[in-house]
């Protein structure tokens, strides 16, 4: 269950999302070969970590922790994905400007994407327990964590 809820996201992020995107300001390629590295890393880490290392007692997808883990990780995925529809729908084809976003969590927090995004992580994290699903939700908090602040001010 853990490996799979790793992988439809990753496959949401790496496939479909992009598809969904209209014309904006293009990535450097810098930046693409760096997130292109990160995701790498951290997939091979999340994979090998739950396939080779992580160990489960049994009942263990009827424990607290992973329920609550796992709706975390539900909920931030849901936000995300919503969040991302509001932001693709800002501008009409061939406008330009910045625009608020209104709508969903927008209405609570001005990065509902990011604040999405970083719920999905501690979910995957609570639901899987292991070092390296902490790891990487620390490090979507501290990167996704600045961005918001920067799209605030």
């Amino acid at each position: 269950v853990h490996t799979t809820n790793f992988l439809f996201f990753v496959c949401y992020r790496a496939l479909i999302f992009p598809l969904l995107i209209r014309e904006g300001k293009p990535t450097p390629f810098f930046t693409f070969v760096l997130a292109l590295l990160f995701c790498i890393f951290n997939g091979y880490l999340q994979g090998r970590s739950l396939t080779t290392y992580a160990t489960y007692p049994p009942g263990w997808l009827g424990d607290s922790r992973f329920i609550t883990g796992f709706l975390g990780w539900l909920i931030g995925m849901a936000i995300n994905i919503h969040s991302d529809h509001i932001l693709r729908n800002l501008r009409k084809p061939g406008e330009t400007g910045y625009k608020i976003p209104r709508g969903g969590m927008f209405e609570y927090v001005s990065g509902a994407n990011f604040f999405g995004e970083i719920l999905e992580w501690f979910g995957f994290a609570l639901a899987c327990c292991t070092i390296e699903s902490l790891a990487f939700a620390l490090c979507t908090l501290f990167i996704l964590g600045s961005r918001a602040r920067q799209h605030h001010k």
